[in-house]
C-alpha cells in the first residue's frame, strides 16, 4: 500500500481494484454483436428507469476510451495510484486455449512503464447473449478439456514470472470466477500447482471468488476466498416504493442493507477470505427492465463501506498481508466505477482515499428510498403509498397485474415491502 496514502492501521493491507479490458473492438464482437461494439456501446443506451434515477453514465477525464491506445493505460495508473489503489486484477479471458480481450493486459505486460502491480482473475463463464451467465444462446463456450488445466496455467506463466505480478507471501495470488464450474478443482488446482513447481515457481495462492451462492473456497482446494459483492444478497426488494417510469422486472435494494450483510461476515484464520465492496452498482446499461438498482451509492456511503472493511481485515488478520479488493474500476455497464463520470466527478476517487487515510464518517449517509425517487399519489404534493401500478395507463396496469399475479410476482413484491416496514 502506498505509504503517502494509508493510515498506518493498514499498513499490510493492499487495496485492489478489479478492471475490465472490454473497451475496445474484437472480431468476435464485431460478429456477434455488429462492427465496433465494445462497452461503451451499451453504456451509451442506458435510459432512467424512474424519478432520480442517474442513467446515463457519462465519462469525463477519460472519455470514451479505447484500451489499444497506451496514454490512456498510463493515466489509468496514474489516477489510480494517486487515490490509493495499489494494484488491478485483469479479468482474464482464456477458452479452451483461445483467449479474448488479451491486448490491454498482454500491452501491459509489455511496457515495463506501466508501473502497476496486477493480478488476474480467470473469467471461466461462458459468454452469452445475455451477458449474465444464462446458458442458452451461448457465444463461446468453457469446455473444459482434459488438456485444459496444463495449457491454461501455461497461458498464465509469463504473467506470474513479471515482478510486478501480485504475490501473497511470495506466491503469485490467482483469482478463478467459478470454480464450482471446474469439472474436478481438486484435480485441477493440483495440475497447476505442479506445474509452477516444476518450472521454477515453488507456489502459487488460489483464490476462489465467492460467486453464485458459493461460500466455500476451501472445498475446492483453493488457498482463500474473495468477496464479489452484489453476489448472494438477502435483502428487501424496494421497487414497490419507487416511482417506475415503465414495466421495470428488476429489483431496486439499498447500499447499506447490501453492505452491512457483507461486513457481518466473520473471517479469520480459519476462514480465510479477502473482504471487497462496491463503488455503486446499476447493470441497466446491460439488463434494461430487469436491471439490479442498487440505490445510494454514493461516494460517502462507499467511503464508510471501505473504511469498515479495511479495519475489519486488520482486526481479523493483525500484522499480516491481506488485501481488500473493489469491484470495479471501470464495470460501466453496471454503473459500478472508480473512474470519474458527468455526476460524481472524482468523488469516489476521493472517498478511495479518505478511506484509505482512516474516514471520519461513522455511518451510511443516504438510506432507503430517496425521497425524489418515491411514489406519490397524483392529486397530492406529499409521499404516501399508492395502488399497484397508479402511475401506469389503464391498459398497461391491467396487463402488468395479471401477468404478475399469475407469476406470484406481485405476492413477492408485496411481501418485500411488508418486510422494509
Amino acid at each position: 500500500m502506498s505509504t503517502s496514502i494509508a493510515n498506518r492501521e493498514f499498513g499490510s493491507i493492499r487495496t485492489i481494484a478489479f478492471y475490465l479490458p472490454q473497451f475496445h473492438p474484437i472480431p468476435e464482437n464485431d460478429e456477434w454483436w455488429g462492427k465496433g461494439f465494445t462497452e461503451w456501446t451499451n453504456v451509451a443506451k442506458a435510459k432512467p428507469l424512474f424519478t432520480g434515477h442517474y442513467q446515463t453514465h457519462l465519462p469525463t477525464d477519460l472519455g470514451f476510451y479505447d484500451l489499444r491506445v497506451r496514454e490512456t493505460r498510463l493515466e489509468q495508473i496514474e489516477m489510480a495510484k494517486a487515490s490509493g489503489i495499489d494494484g488491478f486484477c485483469y479479468h482474464y479471458y482464456w477458452f479452451s486455449g483461445k483467449r479474448l480481450l488479451e491486448r490491454p493486459v498482454d500491452e501491459m505486460l509489455a511496457d515495463p512503464e506501466s508501473d502497476m502491480p496486477f493480478c488476474l482473475c480467470w473469467a471461466n463463464e461462458n459468454w452469452t447473449r445475455r451477458w449474465d451467465a444464462a446458458e442458452h444462446e451461448i457465444l463461446i463456450e468453457q469446455k473444459y478439456k482434459p488438456e485444459d488445466d496444463l495449457e491454461f496455467i501455461k497461458s498464465i506463466e509469463p504473467f506470474f514470472r513479471d515482478p510486478r505480478y501480485i504475490t501473497v507471501d511470495g506466491a503469485p495470488f490467482l483469482i478463478v470466477y467459478r470454480p464450482q464450474h471446474l469439472k474436478n478443482s481438486r484435480k485441477t488446482v493440483q495440475v497447476w500447482r505442479d506445474y509452477c513447481a516444476s518450472v521454477g515457481i515453488p507456489k502459487i495462492h488460489l483464490a476462489c471468488a465467492l460467486t453464485h451462492r458459493n461460500w466455500d473456497y476451501a472445498s475446492y482446494g483453493f488457498d482463500s476466498g474473495v468477496e464479489f459483492p452484489p453476489h448472494s444478497i438477502n435483502v428487501p426488494n424496494l421497487s414497490p416504493e419507487v416511482d417506475l417510469f415503465d414495466d421495470f422486472q428488476g429489483h431496486c435494494v439499498d447500499f447499506s442493507a447490501i453492505a452491512e450483510q457483507y461486513l457481518g461476515h466473520n473471517y479469520g484464520p480459519e476462514n480465510n477470505v479477502h473482504r471487497s465492496v462496491f463503488p455503486s452498482w446499476d447493470n441497466t446499461a446491460r439488463r434494461k427492465e430487469n436491471a439490479m438498482i442498487v440505490l445510494n451509492g454514493t461516494p460517502q456511503n462507499y467511503e464508510y463501506w471501505l473504511s469498515q472493511a479495511l479495519r475489519k481485515t486488520a482486526q481479523d488478520f493483525p500484522d499480516q498481508e491481506r488485501f481488500v479488493f473493489v469491484n470495479a474500476w471501470n464495470e460501466w455497464a453496471e454503473g459500478c466505477h472508480l473512474e470519474p463520470d458527468r455526476e460524481y466527478g472524482h468523488a469516489f476517487l476521493h472517498a478511495t482515499k479518505a478511506a484509505l487515510q482512516g474516514s471520519k464518517l461513522t455511518d451510511w449517509t443516504h438510506v432507503g428510498v430517496p425521497e425524489i425517487s418515491r411514489r406519490r399519489e397524483a392529486t397530492q404534493g406529499h409521499a404516501q403509498p399508492v395502488p399497484y401500478g397508479a402511475n401506469k395507463s389503464l391498459a398497461k396496469r391491467a396487463f402488468r397485474l395479471l401477468r404478475d399475479t399469475v407469476s406470484g410476482r406481485l405476492l413477492k413484491q408485496w411481501l418485500s415491502a411488508a418486510r422494509t416496514k
